[in-house]
């Protein structure tokens, strides 16, 4: 069907691909653990919507014009790294509630709004998105396909769906544990600078590649 080849072995890559962990993860977990799952979805979909843009971006041919000029990749990579830093030192500034020495520490309740952007601008200014559509999704269609773009975004579709379960199993998954242990202050502060630290060493990681 429209030039496709060897569906199971995508969706069976596609899922171990969107289980690594990067920022799209971190992000989840973060909102999972901090507001409970439902935050942990709206970061999903956000996200979902995100991938869907560089899909769409990769079957107009956008991605190629992306790897092939080194200006506007190196431009679209420092922004991404300028947003994953910014996510990180904002964490680092959370400070511990003067509260009870087993209160727990949490992060400052945000809009599913600005939730939803947190997840689309952590993966639409992540290039190297773009660059794996690119790479990845034509190794499964047929060079003789006469609906390419179509089958491109039939296969993106397919990829988002499997990020959007495992994401959702993580939020899930996050926001049950965090119910479950209630972590003292100075180890939930810890904690979120740690996440913060994360975040800084993902923006530079991508604004040094």
């Amino acid at each position: 069907m429209l030039g496709i080849h060897d569906l199971a072995l995508f969706i069976a890559s596609g899922l171990l691909l969107n289980m690594m962990p990067g920022p799209d993860s971190l992000l989840i977990m973060l909102r999972s653990g901090s507001q409970g799952w439902r935050a942990g979805s709206v970061a999903a979909l956000g996200i979902g919507t995100g991938t869907m843009v560089h899909v769409l971006a990769a079957a107009l041919g956008l991605s190629a014009l992306l790897s092939a000029s080194a200006e506007l990749f190196t431009v679209i990579k420092l922004i991404g790294a300028l947003y994953l830093v910014y996510l990180g030192v904002s964490l680092f500034r959370q400070k511990a509630a003067p509260a009870s020495a087993d209160a727990a520490v949490t992060l400052p309740r945000l809009s599913y709004g600005r939730i939803y952007r947190q997840g689309l601008l952590t993966n639409v200014l992540n290039p190297k998105v773009a660059l794996f559509f690119l790479a990845f999704v034509p190794q499964f269609i047929d060079p003789a396909a006469p609906q390419k773009a179509l089958a491109f975004i039939v296969l993106g579709c397919i990829f988002n769906l499997n990020g959007m379960i495992w994401c959702h199993l993580l939020a899930f998954s996050t926001a049950f544990a965090s119910s479950k242990v209630r972590l003292p202050a100075r180890v939930g502060l810890w904690l979120n600078r740690l996440m913060g630290g994360l975040f800084v060493g993902l923006g530079l990681k991508l604004a040094t590649e």
